[in-house]
Parts: structure tokens; sequence; C-alpha cells
């Protein structure tokens, strides 16, 4: 069904203007709010009691029970995390609330349209408040027609009140998040804002746990300067398909006068619970190279971009003299899944054991490019590597730009001699 068609029902059943309806409908999908929720907050905007907004007390809930289907619900919990960001909405800037929200059941996020003066601690109960759909759970939406009230008595939750986490265990959709690393790499960048050109910074953070790439929205000199730095507000993004720490005019970024250990060690991870996780910044998997996807060896890249061209035609900048380049994209496997491993230029010349100009040169030769990739099918497949990297997981499936490609030096005999044993034992 079209836009127009879903708000030209919504205005029959409402009984109010189709263009107003339209408009409405139109900012929240932009705003990338699921068609049917944003369906729901207009129902519930204009006071249609089949969605609890009229005459209709929405049933008071505890949070495990609550489910997407729920259209609005009464719930009380204690506040975990609330913190403020900043987002385009119907071409306004408007400040958002994020945060969990725990009782004795679970825990769920919320968004809150309204400053409700929320803070970590509060014990609420919210009534009426929206459910929303976000990444397949249910989500609180706490708006204008939402009823709250601050409690006197606390509830008791197990889970902890604050955002503090470490790097490793955060993942994308995360609020209010508190973290103190290290600034690993930083730099300073002018990109094309969404009120013109603006800088940011951008980079590495690290911790005890790991790694993760950040960017700080308004330039912080703490962050800028390099050191150690205790961040408040923070919240989670994807990124190429990588949590990415994202650091706003409303986060708190101090200074640390004490240096943090940065782990050296990455997760080392079976293939198929990497995947599972949709995206690890630094990871290390094993498993034996299946083939060698179409593609790799000899390449061309556009002068402009740096995307693979194919026959002089770059997707974005059309006809272009390409730069020869060179790339392996192989298939690794464990036993548990499969992922594609992108090897640069510098890891590919390792592998096929020269340099580019000895590729191009041994295809002249063979009047022939593929017979670079050939070669390179011929040193690696069927063998077993260790992969460090950055992995992803998008519609094309689950890529790990690597950063070190080694062949396992373990002994199979000896490594199915210890699992048999392990069994048997």
């Amino acid at each position: 069904m079209e836009l127009d068609d879903h708000a030209e029902d919504l205005a029959s059943d409402l009984g109010v203007d189709k263009e107003e309806v339209t408009s409405d409908l139109q900012n929240l999908v932009e705003y990338s709010v699921p068609i049917d929720e944003a369906k729901q907050s207009l129902r519930r905007k204009y006071g249609d009691g089949s969605s609890g907004g009229g005459g209709t007390k929405p049933s008071a809930k505890d949070i495990a029970e609550i489910t997407p289907e729920d259209g609005s619900v009464t719930v009380s919990g204690v506040v975990l995390t609330a913190g403020k960001r900043s987002i385009r909405y119907q071409g306004e800037d408007h400040v958002i609330v994020e945060g969990r929200l725990a009782d004795e059941t679970g825990a769920i996020d919320y968004t809150a349209w309204e400053d409700f003066g929320l803070s970590p601690g509060d014990t609420i109960t919210a009534g009426n408040a929206g459910v929303r759909e976000w990444d397949g759970d249910p989500e609180l939406n706490l708006g204008e027609s939402t009823s709250l009230s601050f409690e006197e008595e606390s509830l008791e939750v197990h889970h902890d009140i604050g955002g503090d986490a470490q790097l490793a265990a955060l993942r994308t959709g995360d609020r209010a998040v508190t973290i103190e690393v290290a600034v690993l790499e930083c730099e300073r960048k002018t990109i094309d804002g969404r009120d013109g050109e603006t800088d940011i910074l951008s980079g590495v953070f690290g911790d005890e746990s790991g790694r993760l790439p950040f960017t700080n929205w308004e330039p912080a000199p703490e962050i800028e300067d390099g050191g150690t730095v205790r961040i408040e507000n923070a919240y989670v993004q994807e990124f190429r398909g990588v949590p990415e720490v994202n650091v706003s005019e409303f986060s708190t970024v101090t200074g640390l006068d004490r240096a943090i250990d940065v782990g050296s060690d990455t997760s080392s991870m079976e293939v198929g619970e990497a995947v599972r996780t949709g995206g690890v910044y630094d990871v290390e998997v094993s498993g034996n190279v299946l083939a060698v996807r179409e593609g790799s060896g000899l390449i061309q890249r556009c002068p402009e971009c740096y995307r693979v061209i194919q026959k002089g035609q770059c997707r974005t900048h059309g006809d272009v003299d390409g730069i020869d380049d060179m790339r392996v994209k192989a298939i690794l496997d464990d036993g548990t899944g499969t992922v594609t491993v992108v090897l640069d230029d510098e890891l590919t010349e390792r592998v096929y054991g020269g340099t580019l100009d000895d590729a191009l040169e041994q295809a002249r030769e063979a009047m022939d490019q593929e017979v670079v990739a050939d070669t390179i099918r011929d040193r690696i497949v069927g063998r077993e590597y260790r992969v460090r990297g950055h992995l992803s997981v998008d519609e094309y499936g689950a890529n790990v730009d690597a950063q070190t490609f080694e062949e396992s030096d373990d002994d199979p005999a000896s490594r199915a001699t210890a699992v048999l044993e392990e069994v048997n034992g």
C-alpha cells in the first residue's frame, strides 16, 4: 500500500483533513518510523480511542509482557539511563531524551519526546505510553499524550542504574552510555552536515575490553588532545556495519589523569557467533579458505571515489581511467558459518608472492588478467587461516575487512586428538 493510501484510510477513520494526515505521516516515515507505528502515533494524536488515545484506558503491564503489538500501555519502572540528543524532526531540530527503563521483570528502551525531567534512579509510572517496534524489539514512546508521575516508593530492580559500560559490551542502539577510554586515533574532518559544512572528530577509542570507532559531532578539546577521557551520555549507531560511539553536543567529556591499559588481545570467536553479533569492530576468526570469489586478483578503481569499476565504468562517476590495484575476496568457513574475507593490496601482494607490477607483467604475458586470481587460488584455497579485522553484516552477507591474514600453524591431527580426548573424558 502506498503512503497516500495509508493517509487516506487514516483520514477517513479519524475524520480529519487528508492533507494534514499525509504531511504528518510523511514526516514520521522520513524519520525512519515504521509505517505501522507512524499510523498508531497519528491515531493517538488525533484521538482515536481504538488505539488507546480516547476512551479506552491502556492496560497496565509488566515490562516483560510488552510486545510490539501493544498500541499503548501503562507501565511503572526505574529509569536506568536518561540522555539527551538532538534530532531533525519535521524540518526542525528537536531535543529528545533516550534511555532504558526497568522493573522486576525486565528492561525496555524508551524515547521521551517531551521534557519530563527524567533522571537515572527515578521511579516513574507512565500512562498511555506508546509502543513501537525497533529492530524487532518493543520500545516505549513517551509523548504529549503520556501522563507521567514520579513515585516516592522505589522499585527493586536487578539492573545497574547508570550507563557505565566497556567498549566490548556496546551494541548498536545503546543510548546514554558512560565510558572511560583512551583516544587511540583522532582526526579532524570537514563534512557536509545537515546545516552545511561542519567540523567533526573521528577516530578510535580503546579500553581494557577492546576498541571501537567514534565520531565527535562537536569537537571536544579533551578528545582532540588525545590521552584518556570520561564520556557521559554517548550513544551507539551502526557505521559501515559495526557499532560506532557517537559523542554529541549533549555529551559530557572530562579528561582523566590516569592511564587506561588498552587490551592488546582481540576477541576470538567462531564465525557463526561473530556473524550473529551483527558486526564487530575488532575480531579474530579462523577457518579454511573454500574459494576465492570473482573480483579478486587484479582490479581497477575509480580515481575519484576509489570504488571498484567494471569495464572503465564507475557507478557514480561514469567513464573513468581506472587505477590498477589488487585485492582478494576469500570465502572462509569454520563449520559454524562462513564469511567473505577481504584482503587489501598489501595483504594481497603477500599471499600472491609479488608486487602489483609483477601481477601486471604476469597478466600481460598470459594475455589474461584472471591468471593472477588463479595463482592466488592455488596458494590459499584449502588452507586454514587466522584472520583479524572488522566484521560487518548486511543484506549481502558477512564480510571481514582483514587487518591480518596468517596461515594457521596448528596441527590438525593434534587438534582432533585433543577434541576426542575432551569428548571421551
